[in-house]
């Protein structure tokens, strides 16, 4: 029986390809390929859909070389995506009409905004789960019909076709054959219904949007086509896709309700499952829709933070005051403390629970002492202040007493940002031994669907953990620490407004 899926992990500033040996739960090859970042005016952020397609395919075939297997021996292939991002194309080429409008771009905030004032706002959470805001798709899909010469037009013709970036990738890799998506993709777009499971045709009549133009919603576990043989040397199916963040929910085997993950990427996403029923926010969380048992569709509780991970970015590419991006921990360390400064990284605006498109990143406390190593401290510890907000506005809105937290991503590899997250939560913090559960849990859903793996209790039984951060910080001094950011935070509110 073949035994390796290839997880695609399409994410905000790289493309990477794991290939894991699902009977094992072991990553077997790894390749992965950053891309570049557009910014066209203060707040857009772009992408060339071109750049995500291209290395996308060429860090599978990477993975695939450096696997030694033969294309014949993959069983089948999972798609975990950046989500929101929405990308236009043409029906009949396939070649997208505009760059990528990536997530983070905030370029239709005063849309939003009118949005939040009206009694749109009340009828998009009920639906959608979600709240008016320029992170999610709908927006973005309008922008382009409205800015681009013809685009409507040419969309209530039934000539262009919306994707999110999963839709782009299916599309392609089948050889333009398949047009569509999972329900944890289309429940980031704002114009999904997540009661009835279809786009809600009232939401597409608001945004101007014509239903001719969006995917097929598919299972996230289930075979969803086949891709092109010249393109791996095999025709592979695809068999699992979901939303980054659902992904890793999965691939951290929280399958029961109640079960929650943070995951440190280029932003920080926290999820917990809430079962069959969707849980409806009143204080800024969303309600989406996420994997649970064997793969079949449940609900979540989500906080999302835009900036972590890329905050370690700037640092690198922005200030130039370290080389890699692991190099943030030996500098942090040269400090035992932070030396009185608070960095908030609102370069897009602030997420959860704040939604303030407006505010802009801070720094304050600094004085003559204030070193390289205090800023790189700030940093790490934005993002577990960032993490600290959204867990505790969690549990007060499920109701559930949460006693350690599952972390995941790029930046759990830094043991120094999980004793300051478990220091700053007050609980302890667990770190699986793979830390690639994005990719992992599109490899499971795959798995699933093609019967490599039988059930998630079989997946349960693979996982293993790494280490335990426990917490080491009095509560006085957590109080104290917590007080200072969010004075932090006040200050950058409404900052471009």
């Amino acid at each position: 029986m073949k035994k390796y899926v290839l997880a695609l992990d399409q994410g905000t500033t790289s493309s990477r390809c794991i290939i894991f040996d699902m009977l094992s739960g072991e990553p077997v090859a790894t390749a992965s390929e950053e891309f570049k970042q557009i910014f066209p005016h203060e707040g857009w952020v772009e992408h060339d859909p071109y750049d995500i397609l291209n290395t996308q395919v060429s860090v599978a075939r990477r993975a695939i070389e450096a696997s030694g297997l033969s294309s014949d021996c993959i069983a089948a292939i999972g798609i975990t995506n950046q989500r929101e991002t929405t990308i236009v194309w043409d029906a009949a080429t396939g070649e997208p009409i505009y760059n990528a409008i990536v997530w983070q771009c905030r370029r239709t905030a005063e849309l939003c905004d009118k949005l939040k004032n009206d009694s749109s706002a009340e009828v998009i959470r009920q639906k959608t789960g979600l709240i008016p805001d320029a992170y999610f798709s709908a927006t973005k899909i309008k922008w382009i019909l409205d800015n681009l010469p013809n685009a409507r037009e040419r969309a209530e013709r039934g000539e262009l076709m919306f994707g999110t970036v999963d839709s782009w990738l299916i599309y392609h890799l089948t050889g333009k054959k398949v047009h569509a998506t999972d329900p944890t993709n289309a429940s980031r777009t704002m114009l999904y219904n997540i009661n009835t499971l279809e786009w809600d045709r009232e939401l597409l009549e608001s945004f101007d949007i014509p239903r001719a133009m969006m995917p097929e919603v598919l299972p996230s576990c289930g075979i969803f086509g086949y891709t092109e043989k010249e393109l791996f040397g095999a025709e592979i199916p695809i068999a699992g896709v979901a939303g980054d963040q659902q992904a890793a929910l999965f691939g951290q085997c929280c399958f029961a309700e109640g079960e929650s993950k943070n995951t440190y990427g280029t932003g920080g996403f926290m999820l917990m499952n809430t079962g069959s029923t969707p849980v409806f926010s009143k204080n800024g969380l969303l309600t989406t829709i996420a994997c649970g048992e064997n793969g079949k569709l449940a609900y979540a509780l989500e906080g999302s933070v835009f900036i972590c991970g890329a905050a370690v970015q700037w640092l690198r590419d922005g200030l130039k005051i370290i080389n890699t991006a692991p190099e943030i921990e030996e500098l942090a360390l040269t400090e035992k403390d932070s030396g009185g400064v608070y960095f908030v990284p609102a370069f897009v605006g602030l997420g959860a629970p704040y939604w303030d498109p407006y505010a802009r990143g801070l720094m304050i406390g600094i004085t003559r002492g204030t070193s390289r190593g205090h800023i790189a401290r700030a940093v790490l510890e934005s993002m577990a202040y960032q993490t600290a907000d959204v867990l505790k506005l969690m549990g007060e809105e499920s109701g559930a007493e949460i006693t350690s937290l599952f972390v995941d991503g790029g930046a759990s590899a830094n043991d120094l940002l999980l004793s300051l997250q478990a220091d700053i939560l007050g609980v302890p913090v667990v770190r699986p031994e793979c830390v690639e559960t994005t990719a992992y849990g599109a490899a499971s859903l795959a798995a699933l669907a093609v019967g490599v793996i039988s059930s998630t209790d079989e997946l349960a039984k693979l996982k293993k953990l790494d280490r335990v951060f426990s917490p080491d910080m009095t509560e006085e001094d957590r109080n104290a620490r917590l007080s200072l950011w969010h004075g932090a935070v006040s200050r950058c509110s409404g900052w471009n407004k």
